[in-house]
């Protein structure tokens, strides 16, 4: 008996873990996998010093709204504004030939970063189905805070929106349904 509840136990925690985790891929795996099955991108840009982009990996990213969410409307790509994955967007190679690996805390940005406008981190980048840049939204969100930004590029009301005004209606009767 003992053995079996010590299985059913393993099986279960085994079960919620993966249920939790966003399924985050790289910026060159979401572009391929856009060729095969169009689906908007998600890409959560970060640095390993930036306190802000930890508390979204452990309270925002984790929460099971977000996670089911992002899992089921966009491919979720981390990437590491200060790091060295080259990455291979609209015929160019991004790279970051400044980075110095013997640096403590920040660090040069990536080209593909500065490409994409990044002035502070976290930044969550949208791209359509097409790898065309929606929309920047920079620093921290709670997962109520990030509900609006998913749900407003997953179903394209953000066509709509093109004016201040639009986007305060839009705030204001939009409902959220995620828990922090």
């Amino acid at each position: 008996m003992k053995i079996l509840l010590t299985g059913l136990i393993f099986v279960f925690t085994v079960a919620t873990t993966t249920a939790q985790e966003i399924k985050w891929v790289t910026m060159n795996e979401a572009l391929e996998l856009q060729k095969t099955q169009p689906k908007k991108i998600l890409m959560d840009a970060y640095t390993t010093w930036c306190g802000p982009c930890k508390m979204m990996d452990q309270k925002t990213f984790t929460n099971k709204d977000v996670v089911n969410y992002v899992n089921k409307h966009f491919y979720a790509v981390k990437f590491n504004a200060e790091g060295t994955e080259e990455v291979m967007y609209k015929d160019f190679n991004y790279t970051n030939p400044n980075y110095d690996p013997e640096r403590k805390g920040r660090n040069s940005q990536h080209f593909f970063a500065n490409a994409l406008k990044i002035t502070g981190y976290p930044s969550l980048v949208f791209f359509d189905e097409d790898s065309n840049v929606i929309a920047p939204i920079m620093g921290y969100r709670t997962p109520s805070q990030l509900e609006i930004f998913l749900k407003m590029i997953a179903k394209n009301d953000y066509k709509e929106l093109n004016s201040t005004e639009a986007w305060q209606d839009y705030e204001k009767k939009f409902k959220g349904t995620f828990k922090d």
